[in-house]
C-alpha cells in the first residue's frame, strides 16, 4: 500500500464521506477478510515492489483509535504495526484503556470479532481507523464496568462486589459457599482495577474498605497500582500503596509499577511511590517525616564532605 493510498483511507476513517455503489454499502464490505488477504497475497507475489512496500508498512509504526463502544470513551494507541496481532493489541488496552484482557472483544467496521492471532494488516485496519472495543455482555459485567467507568459507589454497591450482596445473574445464582467468594472477589477486583485507572479516588476507597484485593491481577499479571501509576493517578496510588500494593509485581512482559512510571517519564509518580514503599519499611507515620529526614541526611553529610 502506498503512503498516499495509506493517507486517502485514514481520512476515509476520519468520516470523509466515501462513493458508495448503487445499492447502499461500500463494495469492500462483500469482500471478507479472507478473500482480501487470499487476493492481496496474489498480488504480492507477482509484483516484487508490492511486497516489498507491503513489508515496509508492517514496520512502519502508526496510532489508531479505540472507542469504548458501551461508554463512548476514546483512546489513542500508538506505536501499531500492521504485523501487530489482535492480541498484542488486547495486551496494551488492558493496560492502556483498563479494561481486563478477558472482558474485552475488538471489532472493525463490520467485520465482527476479531480473532487474536490475526494481524492488523489482515483486517486491512488503516493509520488513524476506529478500533471498537466492547464489553462480553455475559454475567452482568457491562453493568459493572458502565458503574466502575463513572465511578459511583452507589451503582456498584448493588452490582454484587459483597458476600451480602442480594445481586444475582442467571450464572451467579447457583453458586454458593467458596465459588460465591471468588465470584464476588472478582467482580470487586475488576471494579477496583477500572477505578483506578479512570482516577476515582472515593470509588477506590470505597471498594477498598468493602474488602477489593488490591494485590489481585488480570489474566495479563497487572495490578491495580499498574494502572493507576500508567495514568499517573497519585492520589489513587496513594491509597493503593497504603493498602499494601506491591510497587515492584511483575506483569507477564516483566514491568512493574516502577518501571511503567519511569518508561513514561513520570517522575513525580515514581518518587512519591519510593517514599510510601520507604514509609512502610521504616515505620514512619507520616511521610512528611520521612522526607525531612532524607532532607537533614543530604544536609549533613555536604556539610561534612566541606574542606576548611
Amino acid at each position: 500500500m502506498t503512503r498516499g493510498r495509506a493517507m486517502r483511507r485514514a481520512a476515509g476513517a476520519e468520516g470523509a464521506p466515501q462513493k458508495r455503489p448503487l445499492g447502499g454499502a461500500p463494495r469492500r464490505a462483500f469482500l471478507p477478510p479472507t478473500a482480501r488477504a487470499r487476493s492481496r497475497s496474489k498480488q504480492l507475489v507477482s509484483d516484487p515492489q508490492a511486497a516489498r512496500a507491503a513489508l515496509d508498512s508492517d514496520l512502519e509504526a502508526f496510532f489508531l483509535r479505540v472507542r469504548l463502544e458501551d461508554t463512548g470513551e476514546v483512546f489513542r494507541v500508538a506505536n501499531c504495526r500492521g504485523d501487530m496481532t489482535v492480541r498484542e493489541l488486547r495486551e496494551d488496552l488492558d493496560l492502556m484503556v483498563g479494561i481486563p484482557f478477558n472482558l474485552q472483544r475488538l471489532q472493525y467496521l463490520d467485520q465482527g470479532d476479531m480473532v487474536d492471532d490475526s494481524t492488523l494488516r489482515f483486517y486491512d485496519v488503516v493509520p488513524g481507523g476506529v478500533i471498537s472495543l466492547c464489553i462480553w455482555h455475559y454475567d452482568g459485567w457491562t453493568e459493572l464496568v458502565l458503574a466502575a467507568v463513572e465511578g459511583d459507589p452507589n451503582k456498584l454497591s448493588i452490582l454484587g462486589i459483597t458476600e451480602d450482596s442480594f445481586y444475582r445473574t442467571a450464572n451467579s445464582r447457583y453458586f454458593e459457599g467458596e465459588k460465591w467468594k471468588r465470584w464476588i472477589s472478582q467482580r470487586a477486583f475488576v471494579a477496583l482495577y477500572i477505578a483506578s485507572h479512570r482516577g476515582h479516588y472515593d470509588t477506590v476507597r470505597y471498594l477498598l474498605e468493602q474488602g477489593a484485593n488490591c494485590l489481585d491481577s488480570t489474566p495479563l499479571g497487572r495490578t491495580p497500582l499498574h494502572v493507576a501509576v500508567a495514568m499517573g493517578r497519585l492520589d489513587c496510588i496513594n491509597l493503593l500503596l497504603e493498602h499494601g500494593a506491591p510497587i515492584h509485581e511483575k506483569d507477564v512482559k516483566g514491568d512493574t509499577p516502577i518501571s511503567i512510571a519511569r518508561c513514561l517519564n513520570r517522575k513525580q509518580t515514581e518518587r512519591r511511590m519510593f517514599l510510601l514503599y520507604a514509609l512502610a519499611k521504616s515505620g514512619k507515620k507520616n511521610i512528611k517525616d520521612l522526607v525531612m529526614r532524607e532532607i537533614f541526611q543530604r544536609i549533613t553529610s555536604g556539610a561534612g564532605s566541606k574542606k576548611p
